[in-house]
């Protein structure tokens, strides 16, 4: 969904966010709100998270009233992606988070990559800046995304280069 947030909505996010501290625990930097997740134990617990900050709170509220989660995401982590950085194909946890997961994406667009595990079906899909990614029924539950760790990605009009790109996922946990 392109244009969920607009120009100035991004750049006060943005700013938001890079006020608070960042793990460095990963290949990439990392925040986490509401509830941790263990990258070890693939599920959340173990260390406390620090609460929603206001900015996230309001995403919350705004993707429960317009229809995407049935009650307000309570568990963030916000992913910073320098160009050549990705995640590798992955379903979030099953037992963990409910029926939808979304991510708003900030500052430069990507290419996510839906794959269909028993089919081996292969969909790009471009997230740009200010643009909402819900996934929810197959998309959430049988397709693995990722994001190929690149410094370009493929565009109607040849390469299309990455710039720094951080995404806001959101989840509900069980």
């Amino acid at each position: 969904m392109p244009g969920w947030l607009d120009d100035a909505a991004q750049r006060r996010l943005s700013q938001d966010i890079d006020t608070a501290p960042w793990s460095s625990q990963l290949r990439r930097r990392v925040q986490h709100y509401g509830h941790r997740y263990d990258y070890g134990r693939r599920g959340v617990g173990g260390a406390s998270a620090p609460p929603l900050p206001a900015w996230a709170v309001s995403l919350a509220n705004r993707l429960h009233e317009e229809g995407h989660f049935d009650r307000p995401p309570d568990q963030v982590i916000v992913n910073e992606y320098l160009p050549g950085q990705g995640i590798s194909a992955h379903v979030d946890c099953v037992p963990c988070f409910g029926p939808a997961v979304a991510s708003v994406s900030l500052l430069s667009a990507c290419v996510m990559e839906f794959t269909h595990p028993e089919e081996g079906t292969r969909v790009p899909v471009r997230l740009v800046p200010g643009s909402l990614c819900v996934m929810t029924g197959p998309a959430r539950f049988t397709w693995r995304h990722a994001i190929p760790a690149r410094k370009s990605d493929p565009g109607p009009d040849g390469r299309m280069p990455r710039g720094r790109r951080v995404s806001v996922t959101m989840r509900t946990v069980l």
